[in-house]
């Protein structure tokens, strides 16, 4: 079945606006015109997309299903066009990295493969944490960002969702008769809260034993064996090894890294760079896991 793009880009401006009549003005169109790409959608869906009466607009099942598709359908779309028109793209994008990405093997290859394809498209690029990086995308100062999943946003396309894993020096040993020692973020790190919640809930005494804002800064204290730390398994930095059951400490739980651009149809250099990230992102996620099973 095929979807035309004009009528997702309808149907997404009718989703964000909550009115066919402010979508149709957002996009310079009819509200008729508006109404009817929307009928022409749930035609070939055969799916009702929205609840609507006189008073408000509203998303079914089915059409908040299709808010989720119709993003990567349309940036398959953008790609395609991209390719076959062998127009060249100049422009600048600034990008904003989590911290586990820029010390990565795969941050080089995204920016090697990306400058290859465009070589007129400049990059102006922030690493930090997830929280800082989605704070200065909303404040308007970063194009796209490629972090962690913030709870409850369901912003961005999807790269790969993984369990974390507790990482710890090579041949550190926990004391059963003290706190466990950590070693995180500062407060508003989505990984540090998630390590404070598993440890909670499974009623481990625990003590911080250090905090550091950066990533090389946590992997050199958990390296020089302060405590433990956790980290995307796909991410996991050189230097430390990953803690088994038998360590007796609780799973931390999976977290999903997400490419999320800061607009809803973001121009072609800042969709290329997404794209670029979303397409080798999960390959060296498949190879990472395909190692994994050798």
């Amino acid at each position: 079945m095929a979807y035309d793009p004009d009528l997702l880009v309808s149907f997404l401006a009718v989703s964000e606006a909550g009115s066919f009549s402010e979508a149709a003005r957002r996009r310079g169109l009819r509200q008729s015109t508006v109404s009817q790409h929307v009928r022409r959608l749930e035609q070939a869906t055969r799916r009702r997309l929205f609840d609507r009466d006189t008073h408000s607009v509203a998303l079914t099942v089915d059409g908040q299903a299709l808010t989720l598709l119709a993003s990567d359908i349309l940036a398959a779309h953008s790609r395609a066009e991209r390719y076959f028109s062998h127009a060249e793209l100049r422009g600048r994008v600034r990008f904003g990295a989590s911290e586990d990405f820029a010390l990565s093997p795969l941050l080089p290859q995204v920016l090697r493969a990306f400058a290859s394809r465009h070589p007129a498209v400049d990059l102006e690029m922030t690493v930090g944490l997830a929280a800082d990086l989605y704070e200065r995308m909303d404040q308007g100062s970063l194009d796209l960002i490629f972090a962690k999943r913030r709870a409850g946003d369901e912003r961005g396309r999807s790269v790969w969702r993984e369990d974390m894993i507790w990482v710890a020096a090579k041949n550190w040993r926990r004391d059963p008769d003290r706190p466990l020692p950590i070693v995180v973020y500062p407060p508003r790190s989505i990984t540090r809260e998630a390590v404070l919640i598993a440890l909670e809930g499974a009623g481990i005494p625990w003590r911080i034993a250090c905090t550091c804002g950066s990533l090389s800064g946590l992997v050199g204290a958990v390296a020089g064996g302060l405590g433990v730390g956790a980290q995307s398994a796909c991410l996991k930095a050189d230097g430390v090894v990953a803690l088994g059951p038998e360590a007796g400490l609780p799973a931390l739980g999976a977290t999903e890294f997400v490419v999320v651009p800061a607009v809803r149809r973001p121009s072609a250099p800042i969709e290329a760079l997404a794209c670029t990230i979303v397409d080798l992102g999960r390959a060296h996620h498949s190879a990472f896991q395909g190692d994994r099973r050798i």
